[in-house]
């Protein structure tokens, strides 16, 4: 047990110790290269123009993770229900994993203008495409943990009078779920991407609205400022999955 504990905290270590090298790198070549700020903004300038404009980035954070967490969940939701459905059902794959492949071989972006003309520049059209990149990532994840239960084990059940539902319950899904985190863990960063992308292409608010405003006005310091809180936010929600991930699989 204090293994465990101690491998998270000497990684948390090392990453801030590698955000500090990075940053006093960064701060020093555009000081010592006197880059301009469309090129390079120094770290000190972004931090400050951070601060002065805290209100504005924080109240579109809030604005892009209530877009990401919420398209972030029904896409979770949809694609544990299809691999759900795939295992209890195997007929549906044919149907279900080739519309789903066709889906998502083009980029989420690619559909925004069909999104945001159905669903408007509101909150709905991010949800929506939000739920559509994770919902893939996780179906796949669910369904790769499933297709790994052994045989013999599924037969030994089954000759005990065990249901397919049964099976599903008490082996199929506790043997997926260290694949299904892993797949919930990456999508997290996934999903605040995607929301950021498609605020740029039209939006109420947001970070990607932000940043979209601060180009049209050549503030390039606002536009660095505003991708440093899209980080933190992605990387405090990539924890957050992370942690989860540990308390339940405790035994890994």
């Amino acid at each position: 047990m204090s293994r465990a504990l101690a491998a998270p905290s000497l990684a948390f270590q090392r990453g801030i110790l590698g955000a500090v090298l990075l940053a006093a790198c960064w701060e020093g070549a555009a000081r010592g290269l006197h880059l301009p700020a469309y090129v390079l903004p120094a770290v000190s300038d972004i931090l400050v123009g951070l601060w002065s404009k805290r209100t504005i980035l924080f109240d579109a954070a809030g604005y892009t993770l209530l877009e990401a967490l919420t398209g972030y969940g029904l896409g979770c939701l949809i694609g544990i229900g299809l691999a759900v459905a795939i295992a209890l059902a195997p007929a549906l794959r044919t149907a279900i994993l080739p519309l789903a492949t066709a889906i998502n071989s083009v980029p989420v972006v690619g559909y925004s203008p069909l999104i945001l003309l159905w669903f408007g520049i509101g909150v709905s059209s991010k949800i929506v495409m939000v739920a559509m990149a994770v919902s893939f990532t996780i179906l796949l994840s669910m369904l790769a943990g499933l297709d790994r239960v052994d045989r013999r084990a599924v037969d030994l059940m089954k000759s005990f009078g065990a249901s397919r539902l049964g099976v599903l319950w008490r082996l199929r899904l506790p043997t997926a779920l260290p694949l299904l985190l892993a797949g919930m863990r990456v999508s997290t960063v996934r999903s605040v991407i995607v929301a950021i992308v498609t605020e740029m292409l039209g939006a109420h608010g947001g970070l990607g609205w932000v940043i979209y405003q601060a180009v049209l006005q050549i503030d390039f310091v606002q536009v660095w400022s505003a991708i440093f809180v899209a980080s933190a936010a992605s990387l405090a929600f990539f924890g957050l999955v992370g942690l989860l991930e540990r308390k339940i699989l405790f035994w890994t």
